[in-house]
């Protein structure tokens, strides 16, 4: 069932598949079929909001309000067991938002509230190369066909022809078996691995509300299962649009020909940032069609070296792919200008100081965002990040050559850390100034110094609910409590929440819930004093 978008010639009609709506028709609508589809058809393609015939509107209201009552059941589309029952509930097509989609409607896609259910189904041939790929060389990017679908309420909506490959840097992970092993269909050896889906891969223009890609991140090292959703939303809670946006799904992967499907247990849901990123958010950026990079390790935007600039090469074998130092992800046709652009950047930054310095950023760089950005890069410990490692950040030039940082990948956060103690280095000394200039050329006008001290008070003041211990462990204790109940998994890894930071880390006595050395209170002790 597919309802008709209003047409442009002013006639305010629903129309269901070309055929104009009378409200005698939307009786037996109501009596024959489904109202909770009728009301998603409404819904998703905004037809309600439109409507001025009263008569329409008014049986409108009637089927959403009808569709509270009977929409109310449980998600039985994948059971939070290790052998969860198969259930072929009605399929409809994926709701498809208009191109240009708000910043604000990522919240319908990445809901904090709830944990939906994404199936991905291969066949046995797919499944087995993208083992193979795994072993020709782990780090290639290699996309295999599958399906989709995604179960929200009860509502589930399905993709097929997708293209789904590994992603991670050292939590790249074999998803089945030992290196050169095919699948088994009787005796499967699952192991949990970071997923990475391209809508778009096969069929060209095919999205999930407005999305061309979507990543799926397992809980590594994370035994909370709370540390980079925690921080995505304190992002955006302080009002750092610039952040992905993150969730919680529950992720069963299915081969064909096997007797059951393999459920992985609670995964990260995390928006990519990629050209749809800057899509939906144009109207906060003003521009969505600059040059977007990625910043890895050795990023510092100190040396002017176009030969670490480029776009990254990508094979299934290691002697023949590339990878850059600044990896360009838009606009790959135009790397020449887009070299320039980050040069002149880059040079401009180092050379300039004093007066001309604040000039410069005031026209050069979103000073702002980056420093309510940094305020909360240090409050949860990022150490992998721009200032101490040259490491894990996005940054984004509009049409008028203005620089936004964009933050990214905060699963070895909130206690967990390496190089320094994470909760109480100097957050005026977090990293190298000299590796890392642009920080330090920004805390050397005080005004935005000034700023900057002022925002890491903001996140621990208790009225803003942000960053201070009661509201953060409220919040974990929450998302804790909400997916409990989903994490026992036929991985048998990650199979318990506990409140602990990552092994290998060098800070093992951080606690997020306890009182007892707990991390949201000991950082709020390590604020600088602020300036009068």
């Amino acid at each position: 069932m597919q309802f008709d978008k209003p047409n442009l010639r002013g006639d305010e009609s629903l129309y269901l598949n070309g055929e104009r709506l009378s409200v005698k028709k939307c009786i037996f609508l109501l009596k024959n079929c489904d109202i909770c589809e009728i009301v998603s058809q409404l819904t998703y393609n905004s037809i309600f909001r439109r409507m001025t015939n009263l008569s329409v509107k008014f049986l409108a209201i009637f089927l959403i309000g009808a569709s509270l009552y009977s929409c109310q059941k449980e998600d039985d589309f994948i059971e939070p067991t290790t052998t969860p029952t198969p259930v072929v509930p009605p399929v409809v097509d994926p709701p498809v938002l208009e191109v240009g989609a708000s910043y604000k409607a990522l919240n319908t896609i990445f809901d904090i509230t709830s944990v939906p259910s994404i199936t991905l189904e291969f066949s046995k041939d797919e499944w087995n190369k993208l083992l193979n790929y795994y072993d020709m060389y782990e780090d290639n990017q290699e996309y295999v066909v599958s399906s989709f679908a995604i179960n929200r309420a009860g509502v589930i909506s399905a993709i097929d022809s997708i293209g789904i490959r590994l992603r991670g840097n050292t939590s790249r992970n074999r998803p089945e078996g030992d290196s050169g092993q095919p699948h088994s269909t009787s005796n499967a050896d699952w192991h949990h691995a970071h997923f990475s889906l391209s809508f778009e891969e096969f069929r060209d223009n095919q999205e999930y509300l407005g999305l061309e890609k979507l990543n799926l991140k397992w809980f590594k090292d994370d035994p909370s299962y709370a540390r980079e959703v925690y921080c995505y939303d304190l992002f955006e809670r302080f009002g750092v649009w610039t952040a992905p946006q993150s969730s919680y799904c529950k992720l069963t992967v299915k081969v064909k020909g096997d007797n059951k499907a393999a459920y992985f247990g609670v995964y990260q849901m995390v928006e990519p940032v990629d050209k749809k990123y800057l899509k939906a958010r144009e109207d906060l950026f003003g521009y969505s069609g600059g040059n977007l990079w990625k910043g890895s390790w050795g990023a510092g935007l100190r040396d002017a070296n176009s030969s670490d600039m480029g776009v990254d090469v990508n094979t299934l074998s290691q002697s023949t792919s590339k990878t850059y130092t600044y990896s360009l992800k838009t606009n790959k046709k135009s790397l020449d200008a887009a070299k320039t652009q980050l040069s002149n950047f880059i040079k401009s930054l180092n050379s300039k100081s004093g007066s001309d310095l604040k000039v410069w950023l005031e026209s050069n760089v979103d000073v702002d965002m980056f420093l309510k950005a940094y305020a909360v890069n240090v409050m949860v410990g990022m150490w992998d990040d721009y200032w101490l490692n040259t490491n894990n950040y996005y940054f984004y030039f509009d049409d008028n050559n203005k620089f936004t940082f964009i933050p990214y990948d905060y699963d070895n956060t909130l206690g967990t850390s390496l190089i320094i103690d994470s909760g109480t280095t100097d957050l005026l000394k977090w990293g190298n100034n000299e590796n890392s200039p642009l920080i330090p050329k920004i805390l050397s006008v005080t005004e935005y110094k000034t700023k900057y001290i002022n925002y890491l008070y903001d996140l621990i003041d208790p009225s803003k609910e942000l960053f201070d211990y009661s509201s953060s462990v409220s919040r974990i204790m929450g998302w804790q409590n909400m997916i409990s109940s989903y994490v026992s998994n036929d991985t048998q890894e990650d199979m318990t929440i506990y409140d602990e930071p990552a092994s290998w880390g060098n800070q093992s006595n951080y606690r997020l819930l306890s009182p007892s050395n707990n991390f949201f209170k000991i950082k709020a002790g390590s604020l600088p004093a602020k300036i009068n």
